[in-house]
Formats: structure tokens, C-alpha cells, sequence
């Protein structure tokens, strides 16, 4: 049969043997050959689309092992995204733009994805800047799992007063007379952020969906082809998930799912997954969509997190106890699972349990992980290959290590985790962010940290000897996450048999300084043998971008990850319509690695 598609002239890393080739073939959905231009073009009919990449780096599809993009794609049309964004100046200016945007009852949202380390300022935002910038409009802004700043408007609408108690593990900063100031802080438990931002209004159905796909095409703008949701904080199953269920039926998902199901509720975490493992089952669904197992909440008491501005929290006693009942009960059923653990201390209190019901009732090759591991030991490691296990690694130190430096000091730093430990040991590695509402979504700040091992803000945590090459780094990214989703023979590699999932690269990932990295895009982004996006050469191949609503969504003006946003605005401020990356808007990288962008008819 010919080929569907033939992409050729193009430099192919293909995560297989061999390393790089000229062109591909794709037959339906999947790769069906790899090879010389001359080889390739030979695969073509009369219908073939012949797709020339111009020379251009192409990558598997990049498989995020670890993200929300379910709850995200819910909110996405309502945030305001500050990922990328080089100045704090420029952060308030966007925010203070969309206040005057948004129509009441809603709210202004800076849902994570930032640091103040990527500011030029180096510093946060104040309540005064934050109040000045938006006096009547309720702002709502997330800094990691550490703190909230709400607005004046933002605390009349949650009710706050100086009569409201501080909930368990959170704090209500206050005044001298003892009204709130509207700081909330972790301290360390984040329920009190979550449960704050649930108060504000939820965008309609229809608008949900639309939001979804927004972010989907987001996704894929950086090419991600595939996401393992690990569930959320006020995601319930099956209630949230009406909407992602929808475009699955209607065929409009553009990022394949494997979904995780993660309780909402302390001492009712059995009950949960009893009741679940009587309404699914792992690997029920589609390549598209499909059911993953538990976590990366299976216990309350379990959670330890990684506020590392705050001391690290002791789990409870009764943690052994209700882990171990729904471990039992998981691999009874052989559900997979995953749990969220940041400290070695937890780690072990966990492996203890994991062993004494693998004495009983064996894994016996069950996927089951941790996510995050930041200071897991050697030994444990060990433990969790001699029970094959997994471990899921993420950003987040790219966007808090200078708190991790500042309270345990650099050298603990430097394995903070140690993948080059756990790659040595054979332990299954997969990359991924944990966005939104911690790290940013974009694929490629991580695999930055990966290979520089820098945070956002330039510091330097791990020697060379904690950092991987560039094809290491990127097998992460692809085959390694395709293990946490039982997927590893379908995906992650442009290879004949397996899912045709490709991103054509903005610019050479294998040859660019290294700085540029993380200001990488895709151009051209196949998932299943079907295009979902397209920009600059290969727009027209691409779909057309959907209406965004509702109307006043900060992404109909600014976009989503900056230096996008940012370019628009700076457009609107000058009253010139000048492209991004025109001579009157430029982006100029300066020695420390900060961007700015400049304005040749704009002083600022």
C-alpha cells in the first residue's frame, strides 16, 4: 500500500537504529518506514501527501509523564498565564490589562508555571502592586504549592474577614488588627490554596470545551503528542471529566490521555478506589484516551509537599496503616499506581509497606511508580528496582531550587534527584513537568534543566556528572514516559509499528546553544498520522485556529506562554501592529540568560 504521508529533507531523530534518518513513511496511524530521501520517496501513490521538511529537526512526539492537563484544559481560557514572561513590570502590565478586560463576577487567575527568578526584578509581586494594577476586579495569583496573593476585590468575593480561622496547614496572613491582608501561605499543606481558588467561577460547558482544545493546541505548539494526567486537587471522578469524555467521542482530541484517578477526600481514600475498580480498569479505552490506575493521591497521609520554603513535614503515624490497605487492595485488582513523594523519609516509610504486600500479593511486573523523588537515596532507588518500579521526574527544581539551596544548602542540591543514579541502576525514567499549577507546560524548559541542570533563573544545582546529554535527555521525554502509561512498545520512537507522533522543531535541538533550548517550538506537530498544528512554513498544512471563548479570555489577547503574550501587549502599548520578532519588537538574550524584549518606538 502507499504511504498516507511521506515526510522527507528533513533530520529525523528517531530514538531507534538508526539514530537519524532522512524521511519517514506513515500508513494510517502509524510509521510504517524509515530511511534515505531516495528509499522513502519510492513509498508514495498518487494520493500520498508529500510533506518536505526543509532541512528542519524532527522528534518523536514528546509524552509529558506527568501534568493536569485535564483539570488545565478545564481552566485554561480563564488564566492568565505569566510562563516565560521577563519581567515582573511586564507581568503586572498584563495583568492590569486583562482586570480592565474581565467582566464581573469573574476573576483574574495567575495560576503557577512562574517564578520570580525569571524576572529581571528577581523579585515577587507585592499586594500594594497587585491591588494598584486591579482595584476592583478580583485577582486570584499562585506562586507554586507556597502562597496566594488576593486583591482586595478577590477577598471580598471568598468571604475572607478577620473572623474567618486559618484552616489546618495554611495560614491567613493578617494585619495588626487582625483582618486578612490577602496573603494566604502554605504552611506546608496547599488545601488552603486549592480550596480558595474553588471559590471562584467556573467557566460554562461549552466554554470548558472549547478551553480544552485551546490548551490541546497549546500542547501541541510545543510539541506534545501525549500526556499522562495525574489527576488533581478538586478533579473528581467521574463528575470532572465530562468534558475530555466529549471530544474523545467526538474525535477532537489533538494530545492522547492515560488518565490516573486520584481520591479527593481523607479517610475515604479505600472506599474510592473500591468503588472505582468496580466502574473501570486499567487500559480501558483508546490510544487516545485511556484509564492509567491510582494516584498520585492514594493517601492523605501520604502527602508530603514540597514546599521547600517550609521544614519537611512528618507524615502521621496512621500512614503505614490506610497506605497499606489501598496498596493491597490496588494490586489485588492489578491496577497500577503512583504516588507523590518528595522526601527520602517518605520514600521509605512507603517501600516498607510497598514491600510487605509484594510478600503476599506479588507486583509481578505491575507499572507502579513515585512521582518527584527529590531526595531519594541510592538505597531506595535500589528498593524500588528490586520491586520493578519506576520513577517519574519533573521541573520543579528549575522553578524552586534556589529555596532548596537556601534551606539545605548547594551541595544537597546537586541530586535533587539523582537520574543519572537511577539510569544507572536500570530504573525506568520518565520526564515531564507537573503543570500547571507548579512548573510551567512547556516541554522544553524542562529538558533545559535536563541537560544544564539550571533552574529558570540561571543557578547552577548539579554537577555535570547529574546532567544528560542531549539524546538522553530527549529519550526521557518519549520512550522513557511511554513505561508509566504501559506503552512503551507503541510510542516514543519513529520507528516502523509505532504510533507516527512527530514534532518538526523551530530550530536544530541538536546544535543550538544550549540556552536556546528552552526557546524551542514545534512547526509542524503530527499526532496519529494526522496534523494538528502548523505555524510559519507549514501553517496552511495545519488546522486553522479555533475562536477562543469566552470573549474577554486572556488567551484571545495574549496567547499562552510568553515571549507571545508578551510581544502582543507591548503591541497594544505602542499602538504599532509589529509581528513578534520584528525589527521594532525584539527579543534580546543577555549574558545571565534573561530575555527582554525591546521596542525601537516604545520607551519602557
Amino acid at each position: 500500500m502507499p504511504a498516507d504521508i511521506i515526510l522527507h529533507n528533513a533530520k529525523i531523530a528517531t530514538n531507534g537504529v538508526p539514530s537519524f534518518v532522512e524521511a519517514i513513511a506513515i500508513q494510517d496511524d502509524k510509521i510504517s518506514a524509515a530511511g534515505t530521501n531516495d528509499e522513502i520517496i519510492r513509498l508514495g501513490g498518487p494520493a500520498t501527501k508529500v510533506i518536505d521538511g526543509k532541512s528542519r529537526t524532527v522528534i518523536p512526539g514528546l509524552n509529558d509523564s506527568h501534568m493536569h492537563p485535564i483539570r488545565g484544559g478545564l481552566n485554561y481560557n480563564m488564566e492568565l498565564r505569566w510562563d516565560g514572561v521577563p519581567s515582573l513590570a511586564d507581568a503586572l502590565r498584563l495583568l492590569k490589562e486583562q482586570a480592565a478586560r474581565t467582566p464581573p463576577p469573574q476573576w483574574v487567575r495567575v495560576i503557577g508555571g512562574w517564578t520570580e527568578f525569571q524576572f529581571a526584578e528577581r523579585r515577587m509581586p507585592t499586594l500594594e502592586e497587585i491591588n494598584a494594577a486591579a482595584p476592583d476586579t478580583p485577582v486570584f495569583v499562585l506562586h507554586l504549592y507556597d502562597r496566594a496573593w488576593l486583591n482586595g476585590a478577590a477577598l471580598r468575593a471568598v468571604g475572607y474577614t478577620k473572623d474567618t480561622p486559618d484552616p489546618p496547614g495554611g495560614e491567613i496572613q493578617r494585619d495588626k488588627q487582625g483582618n486578612p491582608t490577602g496573603l494566604l501561605i502554605a504552611r506546608p499543606n496547599a488545601m488552603i490554596l486549592y480550596s480558595t481558588l474553588a471559590k471562584g467561577p467556573k467557566l460554562s460547558p461549552t466554554d470548558q470545551m472549547n478551553s480544552t482544545r485551546q490548551f490541546m493546541r497549546e500542547l501541541n505548539r510545543f510539541g506534545i503528542t501525549s500526556v499522562i494526567d495525574a489527576g488533581g486537587g478538586f478533579q473528581n471522578y467521574p463528575d470532572d471529566y465530562g468534558v475530555i469524555n466529549e471530544l474523545h467521542r467526538r474525535g477532537e482530541l489533538t494530545v492522547r490521555f492515560a488518565y490516573n484517578l486520584f481520591t479527593q477526600k481523607p479517610k475515604e481514600e479505600l472506599a474510592d478506589f473500591q468503588r472505582w475498580t468496580g466502574m473501570t480498569k486499567p487500559g480501558e479505552g483508546d490510544d487516545f484516551y485511556r484509564m492509567n490506575g491510582g494516584g498520585e493521591m492514594l493517601v492523605f497521609s501520604a502527602a508530603d509537599f514540597e514546599d521547600f520554603l517550609e521544614p519537611r513535614p512528618e507524615m502521621p503515624v496512621v500512614m503505614e496503616d490506610e497506605l497499606q490497605a489501598v496498596i493491597r487492595h490496588l494490586v489485588e485488582n492489578r491496577w497500577p499506581f503512583r504516588l507523590h513523594a518528595t522526601y527520602d523519609e517518605t520514600i521509605s516509610r512507603a517501600l516498607k509497606i510497598y514491600e510487605e504486600v509484594n510478600g503476599e500479593v506479588p507486583f509481578n511486573g505491575l507499572h507502579w511508580f513515585f512521582d518527584h523523588c527529590e531526595t531519594i537515596s541510592d538505597r531506595n532507588i535500589e528498593r524500588i528496582k528490586a520491586l520493578g518500579g519506576g520513577i517519574a521526574v519533573q521541573d520543579r527544581m528549575a522553578f524552586q531550587g534556589e529555596y532548596f539551596v537556601d534551606r539545605y544548602g548547594a551541595k544537597q542540591a546537586q541530586r535533587t534527584p539523582p537520574i543519572r543514579r537511577m539510569l544507572e541502576l536500570g530504573v525506568p525514567v520518565g520526564a515531564g513537568t507537573d503543570a500547571t499549577r507548579v512548573s510551567s507546560y512547556n516541554p522544553f524548559v524542562s529538558l533545559y534543566w535536563l541537560i544544564t541542570g539550571k533552574t529558570v533563573g540561571g543557578t547552577v544545582l548539579y554537577p555535570e556528572s547529574n546532567r544528560l546529554d542531549l539524546l538522553e535527555a530527549l529519550r526521557l521525554y518519549t520512550v522513557g514516559s511511554s513505561w508509566f502509561s504501559t506503552e512503551e512498545s507503541k510510542k516514543g520512537s519513529l520507528v516502523p509499528g509505532q504510533l507516527a507522533d512527530l514534532s518538526v522543531l523551530s530550530a536544530d535541538y541538536f546544535s543550538i546553544p544550549e540556552e536556546q533550548i528552552k526557546h524551542l517550538e514545534s512547526v509542524l506537530t503530527i499526532v496519529g498520522g494526522r496534523v494538528v498544528f502548523g505555524a510559519g512554513e507549514f501553517e496552511g498544512l495545519g488546522p486553522p485556529p479555533l475562536p477562543i471563548s469566552p470573549d474577554w479570555s486572556p488567551v484571545k489577547t495574549h496567547g499562552g506562554y510568553a515571549p507571545q503574550g508578551v510581544a502582543q501587549m507591548r503591541q497594544q502599548q505602542c499602538g504599532h501592529a509589529h509581528a513578534p520578532g520584528a525589527k521594532t519588537h525584539r527579543w534580546v538574550l543577555s549574558e545571565s540568560g534573561l530575555w527582554s524584549l525591546g521596542c525601537d518606538c516604545f520607551a519602557f
